[in-house]
């Protein structure tokens, strides 16, 4: 067994659907929680908001301007490669699709609550639609960029998998995140703001996002590399994609 992944005595290694399908997972439910728990706080909370830590420039890129998000949402990558990695890419693409459904439901509850008249001599009104309020621009362009960047992200790590025989798990882990994230912002930023901020401000925030949340995937790696060890020991497997269908529209496992 390959011990750059995590691998040790007492894990299987799964290339067949129906061989998984017949194994009882411990702690799959709760990655998925985890990975569904990031991914709504930071929609809710900080993918709209701009914070400065200076002048930080590498040519006309303003490193110091980043969307307040860059500093959770990147946990939801790593727990997806930690997933594909671990579970393979059906299950992690079954939680994609949990997020997606997850995200759609907290901008459809975020637009009613905002939406219902407030009580007589309630004065948070204001405060709640700056907070809650997001437009349906900004909605569509979180779920369309999340959908594909996180699928991508999957696909390439399974593939690289196969490719490598589960050798050198950082190669894959940063690099289908620099995919995924890649398909994420150049989706993301475009769609939401493109019209609303300028032109420079949606490539500088698109730029400084992506190369921020693959930083942040680099300095992750050791975390990535003790999760993964510690899920294939405890679930005893340790899945290849070499049969899988990788279609994206399916929630089967």
């Amino acid at each position: 067994m390959n011990s750059a992944s995590g691998d040790g005595p007492g894990v299987e290694r799964l290339d067949r659907a129906a061989a998984l399908s017949q194994h009882r997972f411990r702690f799959y439910d709760f990655v998925m929680a985890a990975f569904v728990a990031v991914l709504i706080c930071s929609n809710l909370i900080g993918a709209a908001k701009l914070v400065s830590f200076g002048d930080v420039r590498i040519g006309p890129f303003d490193l110091g301007v980043f969307g307040a998000g860059i500093l959770f949402f990147p946990i939801s990558y790593v727990i997806g490669d930690i997933l594909t990695e671990v579970y393979g890419y059906a299950r992690a693409r079954r939680v994609v699709w949990a997020g997606f459904g997850a995200v759609g439901f907290m901008a459809f509850m975020s637009w009613v609550v905002v939406s219902m008249p407030p009580a007589p001599g309630w004065e948070g009104q204001a405060a709640y639609e700056a907070v809650f309020g997001q437009t349906p621009r900004i909605v569509l362009a979180s779920m369309i960029a999340f959908w594909c960047g996180e699928l991508a992200n999957a696909f390439v790590l399974a593939r690289m998998k196969v490719l490598t025989q589960g050798r050198h798990l950082w190669t894959r882990t940063i690099g289908s995140t620099a995919v995924g994230q890649g398909v994420d912002s150049l989706l993301f930023y475009p769609i939401a703001f493109l019209g609303v901020w300028s032109t420079e401000q949606v490539l500088t925030v698109m730029f400084t996002n992506y190369a921020l949340k693959v930083a942040w995937e680099a300095l992750l790696t050791p975390v990535t590399y003790q999760a993964v060890g510690f899920l294939k020991r405890a679930e005893g497997v340790d899945v290849y994609d070499s049969e899988t269908n990788f279609t994206p529209f399916s929630a089967r496992p």
